[in-house]
């Protein structure tokens, strides 16, 4: 599995509650641009409508042997999930205070394009630096036995 994209800032801002994986369609000049590592999805989103469920605001920049055939950078882009896990997405999205955002974008054995969906609820202030404070203890930790061997 060859991870192209992740969302830290999503780990970082919202609680993961529940994760999905699903496939995304695309034009050919996205999967060479994907392949060349050129993606950014921190203001990434999912929403579904007409029972079919979109990734929006997430740039895959355009290919740069693309010529006049490139695509858009930000387009809305359909993402490949079963109908009755688009209806559980759905019922989440309309439930108050949670969001559903795109996690990772990378390439399966296959080398299909799969994204990781990510459903999740805002973390408070306190939640955030308790967070970072548990990370830098941890790092410390690991920094002082690796010292001692």
């Amino acid at each position: 599995m060859k991870v192209v994209a992740q969302n830290r800032r999503a780990r970082f801002e919202l609680e993961i509650l529940d994760t999905l994986e699903a496939g995304i369609v695309l034009q050919g000049s996205e999967v060479k641009s994907l392949r060349a590592g050129q993606c950014e999805m921190v203001d990434g989103f999912v929403r579904v409508e007409t029972g079919e469920a979109f990734m929006h605001k997430v740039r895959i920049a355009e290919y740069s042997h693309g010529g006049y055939s490139n695509h858009e950078p930000t387009r809305k882009r359909k993402l490949l999930v079963h109908k009755r896990e688009a209806d559980q997405l759905r019922v989440k999205m309309e439930e108050k205070g949670l969001t559903i955002v795109p996690l990772k974008i990378y390439f399966n054995e296959k080398g299909k394009v799969k994204v990781e969906i990510g459903i999740g609820r805002g973390k408070k202030a306190h939640d955030k630096r308790k967070a970072t404070k548990d990370r830098e203890t941890k790092r410390e930790i690991d920094r002082e036995m690796r010292r001692r061997r």
